[in-house]
């Protein structure tokens, strides 16, 4: 496969030389470098790239040219090359047309001129983004096949354990694939046991578990270390901003995760409101973001690691996973989050990952292109999930048991919603059922109100009724209220008569001295990603000064 293209314009001979020499230095054995010294000849340049079938990864575009502009230059280099960054360089002065440009050309990001040193001020910017063109671009694959159906409940997790884990793929429909079903038929003799999983080195997997998939691709399963200054339950934003500080400041650190970094916000379709992203960004690559500086800072990320109990001791944390794997540390941040919670009506269960899912299920998006789907809920990650697919599916229908969307949703978003002409919200509604044979038929709904009921073709549902604390395995080592949620800090000692110290807890520590609670999973926290973040950074402060005291 060729490489793709980084392609520079700018009409000051100097400084053209001088950004495609930096990008040749630092990006030419991946990518090929071609300049333009103008709008026009950089568009006669993408045009010819187009007709010779090159993919173009990035548009590096100076704002100032005299004939065209380089706001108008990525509006016609936009519709040929959709995918490609879009950086724009510009001197102080033209920043307020810059920040326009973010709205009208969907600009990636502006450099500001000089950039010297390209250390500092070009390349971290580019690799970034990058990074994040190399994460969602369309170009020719040679990677993983995932051999499957649509309606198998465990392709789907096949699926989504490699998407969550930024692992590309491609799945191959055997229904609709002669010689995909040929390759399936060979491997597992009679069909039975999808899916088949095909490596680049010519393995064959068959029906595997998260583990498997995650020892074939090359994912840390179990840690390599058998203690550690700080250990950290859970790769959620809280779990991941401790895993970033925790090894950025010295700590031996290890993350464990039971399915893939990124929690419950890595299955948001998109953020609008984190701080520093204008155009917002999707919960996947926020985790895909932090999970490269944890790990770039020496964290250890784990997973699938599940966690079946935790003792604590003095001194010495021990967590038990569930393959009998012992985990010792000095500290334990528990950023464990939130587990979905089932939606609690009749036929649902035998249509998991057949038609019903939790989550916004991207993964999916394609399948169910052209037809009509439910969303169950009226949060913020359902309205988001809502806006997804009103962009494949031929209508989104949300339906909602509270009276009106403005009780749980964001403004910002219920207006998007009402927008949007293929979205309807069916208010003051439950579900009752869900039908059919092998996969989801229909949906029988009721009016709260009135009673009322009535049944609607339904292609798939996705389901977002709420979310429980994924605390269960330290049952009997930190105290809890009722549902599962840590008490944390004064609570410790104004709910519970646990805490035997001379000392009074610190902010974020559990009954137990030395384990900490950060994000969702703690009694009282702020749901929100930016306060998971800061929760998880307080906790690993909180650890330096606990371990001082022992």
């Amino acid at each position: 496969m060729s490489k793709p293209v980084i392609l520079a314009v700018d009409d000051d001979p100097q400084v053209l030389a001088a950004v495609r020499r930096d990008l040749r230095s630092h990006y030419g054995d991946n990518y090929q470098v071609i300049a333009a010294s103008s709008g026009p000849e950089g568009l006669e340049t993408v045009q010819e790239l187009k007709d010779r079938s090159k993919t173009v990864a990035a548009f590096v575009i100076d704002q100032r040219m005299p004939e065209m502009t380089g706001t108008e230059f990525l509006v016609v280099a936009r519709d040929v090359f959709p995918q490609a960054k879009r950086l724009l360089l510009t001197a102080y002065a033209d920043t307020e047309a810059a920040i326009q440009a973010i709205n009208d050309v969907g600009l990636d990001h502006y450099l500001l001129k000089p950039w010297s040193p390209p250390e500092e001020h070009l390349y971290p910017i580019l690799d970034d983004v990058l990074d994040d063109w190399q994460a969602h671009a369309d170009v020719p694959f040679d990677g993983i096949r995932v051999l499957g159906t649509t309606w198998s409940p465990s392709t789907y997790q096949a699926k989504t354990f490699l998407a969550r884990n930024d692992v590309p793929y491609r799945f191959v429909d055997v229904e609709r694939d002669a010689d995909a079903a040929r390759a399936a038929n060979a491997a597992t003799a009679d069909g039975a046991g999808l899916p088949v999983v095909l490596l680049p080195d010519d393995t064959v997997l068959v029906d595997p578990t998260k583990a498997d998939l995650a020892a074939a691709v090359g994912i840390h399963a179990i840690p390599e270390a058998p203690f550690y200054d700080l250990a950290i339950i859970g790769g959620g934003p809280a779990g991941l901003a401790a895993a970033v500080y925790g090894a950025s400041e010295g700590l031996s650190t290890v993350l464990l995760e039971r399915e893939a970094p990124g929690g419950q916000a890595g299955t948001s379709s998109r953020i609008e409101n984190y701080l520093g992203f204008p155009k917002g960004l999707s919960g996947a690559d926020l985790a895909r973001r932090a999970i490269a500086q944890a790990t770039r800072l020496g964290a250890e990320l784990t997973t699938p690691a599940e966690v079946e109990s935790v003792r604590a001791d003095h001194a010495v944390k021990t967590i038990v996973l569930t393959d009998g794997t012992e985990v010792k540390c000095r500290a334990l941040v528990v950023a464990s989050g939130m587990t979905v919670r089932k939606l609690d009506v009749p036929g649902y269960a035998r249509f998991e990952g057949a038609g019903v899912y939790y989550g916004a299920a991207a993964t999916e998006a394609s399948t169910y292109a052209d037809r009509r789907v439910y969303v169950i809920g009226g949060a913020n990650s359902a309205g988001q999930a809502a806006v997804m697919f009103s962009r494949t599916s031929s209508h989104v229908t949300m339906v909602v048991r509270s009276d009106f969307l403005e009780q749980k949703m964001s403004q910002y978003l219920v207006d998007q919603i009402a927008a949007i002409g293929n979205i309807d919200v069916l208010t003051g509604t439950r579900v009752l059922d869900v039908e059919g044979t092998a996969t989801v038929e229909s949906i029988r709904l009721q009016n709260i109100a009135t009673g009322a009921e009535e049944s609607r073709p339904a292609s798939a549902l996705f389901i977002f009724v709420g979310a429980i604390p994924h605390s269960s395995f330290l049952a009997g080592t930190v105290a809890m209220n009722d549902h599962g949620f840590i008490y944390t800090g004064v609570d410790v000692q104004e709910r519970t008569d646990d805490w035997g110290l001379d000392r009074d807890p610190f902010p974020l520590e559990t009954s137990a001295p030395g384990i900490f609670a950060a994000g969702d999973v703690r009694e009282g926290a702020v749901r929100r990603v930016a306060s998971a973040v800061g929760e998880g950074a307080v906790a690993v402060t909180l650890v330096h000064r606990y371990l001082d005291t022992v």
